[in-house]
């Protein structure tokens, strides 16, 4: 656990560190595993519009008059935004510490590379603060007050808003005004939404804008202005509410992509849609400092709250994986159950090359529309998913007949499927294919259960199950030797799929496939339904699949499961990074915990991929508190290396 040590370092600091409460009447749903309910009185944009920077005014609009700003901190971020400020007409002065003469000159900006007094002097309506997190306070101790009209206005563009706020009224004169931002973007997203910030949230609070004077709240909004008229959504907010929902939904979407930088995602050539999103948030992630992390850790009071509650997320689905694996294994060894398990990857798959350049191939499939490539398919487990693939196989023509314990009758005369409430009258009818849509769990259970003897000998058994070394063995031990074999795992579902198969992956296996053509004609039909619809057709071993997708399928569902147990909902701060969490917090809620215990149990590589994400989640906590520790040190005993001495020989120096 975390928490006593946290609490006691973070009870330490200094009075500017220890932050207003705020407000007692946001609160965020206890650690929970019920399904979110997410609602948000902010609506978010339907359509993004590819607009180019900068965009442009609403017709007939007037620009407002131009304003003097002086950027300081003419960083990444500072360039970013005196690239708009500059487009919109406004005079720029920036000065930075490192050299950026060369960037501002491209930019139009004036730049003043040593002294603040001269900046100081030209008298700025504005002073925009694009400094760090960490060096905020003492570039503020730094700057020239004197030299500044008494009523400029100070605007920082923190990641935090309470600690900003605070520094400001504490350094700035109390005849200077203060306006508190966050634009909730940056370079990597805004490139992301083709260059626009239309839709994107900008966050303000004006703490102090000169009484009743005209001109300073004229000069706010024209500041403001520069936001609105970019598209940007304004949502005016005070400090400590913003910390508040940024600690639910800042703060965590960081420490995701954190831990999945550590583990050095790869994209697969069986990426599903969640994984992808996954990989571009790390990759988002990584375009940004420790530095500006730290920093919404230390400076935002509620973020050590929503590390403590991811942690103990994270342990809770540890424990509910852990104690359903301790039930089985009791049943098996109390209850009399001698049959084996069938996880254990064979010698070959043991010994088998992890190829990390496998690529989906085109799978030509024959146009001809003709009755030769029309299947009789027999589908097992007419539930959601049986269903969702029903759907296009009539579509294309197939013969679908059906079964499932639950009586799907009128589901399946919808379909214009055939429905049989005995498997007996449907083997009989003998199907080319028998397409097993059974949960991973019951999977087992039901090819026992199946009369073979009323099907042709050489049937082909398909499963469509999301791990692949068990389906394939347990078809080789249960299965006749004359019946065929194809392993497959379409790498999308009816939520990912309900507008189309195209571009989605489809992985498959001919395990055992008769030599001669009428059967290999028949594996090549079936997976013609799927190539028709466009989907990206991969061939690729059972083996193989199960390692890429305990790094892919795994994490994605894990790291759903441990947000859905926060209870995360949108906030009206959320970024483009946190709509995609709870976006596959939506996206794993509608699966049953049952799937997610099946990749668990029955894909070999599982297991170390949970420790991995364990121990990414660990380095990263330690990481945080080693760089606490050292701040706190350094406050109570500044350099002394006799004293660092004496805390190391004594075993003091770190917390145990």
């Amino acid at each position: 656990m975390i928490i006593s040590h946290s609490q006691h370092l973070l009870s330490l600091f200094p009075t500017t560190l220890r932050l207003t409460k705020p407000s007692p009447s946001l609160s965020f749903p206890s650690l929970s595993s019920s399904s979110i309910s997410m609602s948000s009185s902010f609506s978010l944009p339907t359509a993004i519009s590819p607009l180019s920077l900068p965009d442009p005014d609403p017709p007939n609009s007037t620009p407002p008059p131009p304003l003097r700003i002086a950027v300081v901190g003419f960083g990444n971020y500072g360039q970013f935004l005196a690239e708009t400020l500059a487009s919109q007409g406004h005079t720029l002065l920036a000065h930075s510490r490192s050299d950026h003469s060369a960037a501002a000159t491209r930019l139009g900006v004036s730049f003043f590379t040593t002294d603040l007094h001269d900046l100081c002097e030209r008298h700025p309506d504005v002073v925009l603060l694009c400094t760090s997190i960490l060096s905020t306070e003492s570039v503020l101790k730094t700057l020239p007050f004197q030299r500044l009209r008494r009523n400029t206005l100070f605007v920082d563009v923190l990641s935090v808003k309470d600690f900003a706020k605070t520094l400001l009224l504490q350094y700035v004169p109390d005849d200077f005004d203060i306006l508190c931002t966050h634009p909730m973007f940056g370079p990597q997203s805004a490139s992301s939404n083709h260059g626009s910030w239309r839709g994107l949230r900008f966050v303000y609070d004006k703490v102090r804008i000169g009484g009743g004077d005209r001109s300073r709240v004229s000069r706010c909004d024209k500041f403001l202005a520069v936001f609105e008229r970019r598209g940007c959504e304004m949502v005016e907010m005070s400090c400590a509410d913003h910390d508040l929902y940024a600690a639910g939904s800042q703060f965590i979407t960081h420490t995701v992509g954190r831990v999945l930088e550590t583990l050095k995602l790869q994209s697969t050539p069986i990426n599903t849609k969640g994984y992808e999103a996954l990989l571009g948030l790390a990759e988002n992630t990584r375009g940004d400092s420790f530095d500006l992390y730290y920093g919404l850790f230390v400076y935002n009071n509620n973020s050590l709250e929503m590390l403590e509650r991811m942690d103990l997320a994270f342990e809770s689905l540890r424990k509910e994986l852990f104690g359903r694996l301790h039930g089985v294994v009791r049943k098996q060894l109390f209850e009399g159950e001698t049959h084996k398990s069938h996880i254990q990857n064979d010698d070959a798959s043991l010994d088998m090359t992890r190829s990390k350049d496998v690529a989906a191939f085109k799978y030509e499939y024959n146009i001809a529309d003709d009755s030769s490539r029309l299947l009789k398919i027999g589908i097992v487990g007419f539930g959601n998913f049986g269903q969702f693939l029903a759907k296009t196989m009539v579509k294309q023509g197939h013969t679908v007949l059906a079964y499932s314990r639950t009586d799907y009758t009128d589901a399946a005369a919808e379909l214009g499927v055939s429905y049989y409430s005995d498997l007996d009258d449907l083997f009989e009818e003998h199907p080319q294919v028998i397409l097993l849509c059974t949960s991973i769990l019951s999977t087992e259970k039901v090819l026992k259960s199946l009369p073979f003897q009323r099907l042709k000998r050489s049937t082909l058994f398909v499963d469509v199950l999301s791990v692949k070394e068990f389906p394939r063995n347990a078809f080789l031990q249960t299965l006749p030797q004359d019946f065929d074999i194809l392993c497959t795992h379409p790498m999308f579902g009816p939520e990912s799929g309900k507008n189309g198969w195209n571009g989605l992956s489809f992985v498959f296996d001919k395990v055992r496939i008769g030599m001669d053509d009428r059967r290999t004609s028949r594996c090549d039909s079936f997976l013609d339904i799927f190539a028709r619809e466009g989907c990206s057709m991969v061939e690729m071993s059972c083996a193989e699949h199960d390692w890429h997708a305990a790094g892919s399928q795994f994490i994605t569902h894990t790291v759903g499961r441990v947000l859905e147990k926060l209870g995360l909902e949108s906030t009206p701060v959320d970024t483009k990074g946190y709509e995609t969490l709870l976006k596959l917090v939506e996206n794993t809620a509608g699966d049953s915990f049952d799937l997610y215990y099946g990749l668990f149990l029955y894909n070999p590589n599982a297991m170390e991929q949970l420790e991995r994400f364990g121990f990414a989640f660990e380095s990263l906590k330690k990481q945080l508190f080693g760089r606490l520790h050292g701040l706190l040190h350094k406050q109570l005993f500044g350099n002394d290396k006799e004293t660092q001495i004496t805390l190391e020989t004594t075993g003091l120096s770190t917390f145990r």
